[in-house]
């Protein structure tokens, strides 16, 4: 156990950015039938504009925890309405073109203006200090706070989606947007925000990450084909099952590291085979 703790740690939270940004995907992909390659990079977005928001205009962490998933959000509204809405009766591989050049584009905007090594950013100092005790081992509180807000924040995306009218009125819309538009919902300002509400998800996530990884513009990429990974095997566009195997697999990582070390890089794409072989839809998708 002593020796597994920090990777449970470690799987913990990795498995936290996984939930968050694997939920951001599945939310684009279930309420627009979009595939979003851009997400790593607006992930890398959120921890930038955090960091500017810090260097350059003083706003601590938690001002940018709530006005970098607005800014990113809005530069999400621009993308939609400018290119995005174009593909919505196209093959989903227009769609993953597009935002795969899109994702090139921003991260080389960036490597340009800031370089390619890592930019310091601190955490704040009521979640520094000496580690949590949890019983079975010993957690930072930084790394604490990224786990429970992450679930909580995970939590109440699906809650909103599954439970309230806002929600329902989305999945009516994937089904039928002409039938919903009927009823006087305004389907393309809906489809625009449900957009930049998955983007915001993904600059959250990086907002969260900036403390612990070093803000450059190749840690989206770091993540996104993880993160792809556990959508698949989720299920596409099924948000709970986002969140269960994003926590779950970030710990079979973290395991897996103690265990054997050698496999820890390959273990969840040898899960997402396996799955794809015994269920194509994913543990929690639809056909």
């Amino acid at each position: 156990m002593e020796m597994s703790a920090p990777q449970i740690a470690l799987g913990l939270v990795n498995g936290a950015f996984y939930a968050l940004l694997s939920l951001g995907l599945a939310v684009i992909f279930g309420m627009l039938n979009v595939i979003n390659f851009a997400h790593g990079a607006q992930f890398m977005m959120g921890a930038f504009v955090a960091w500017m928001l810090l260097n350059w205009a003083g706003i601590p962490y938690w001002g940018a925890l709530i006005l970098s998933p607005l800014i990113v959000g809005a530069f999400g509204v621009v993308l939609e309405k400018t290119m995005i809405s174009r593909l919505y009766k196209l093959d989903h591989l227009y769609g993953l073109l597009l935002t795969f050049g899109l994702a090139l584009i921003i991260e080389g905007l960036f490597r340009n203006g800031f370089g390619a090594s890592g930019l310091p950013y601190a955490p704040p100092a009521a979640l520094s200090g000496a580690p949590v005790d949890l019983g079975f081992m010993l957690m930072p509180k930084y790394r604490l706070w990224v786990v429970v807000a992450a679930f909580a924040v995970c939590i109440a995306t699906w809650l909103v989606i599954e439970k309230t009218r806002l929600g329902a009125y989305l999945r009516a819309a994937t089904e039928n947007a002409p039938l919903v538009q009927a009823f006087g919902v305004n389907v393309p300002r809906m489809v625009t925000l449900t957009y930049a509400a998955g983007v915001a998800l993904a600059a959250l996530a990086g907002v969260l990450a900036a403390p612990i990884y070093s803000v450059n513009p190749g840690m989206g990429s770091n993540f996104i084909i993880v993160v792809f990974a556990v959508v698949v095997i989720g299920g596409m566009g099924s948000i709970l099952g986002s969140v269960i195997t994003g926590f779950g697999l970030g710990l079979v990582e973290g395991l897996t590291r103690v265990v054997y070390p050698e496999a820890s890089a390959t273990v969840i794409f040898v899960i997402m085979a396996i799955v794809l072989l015994a269920r194509p839809a994913g543990l929690f998708g639809r056909a």
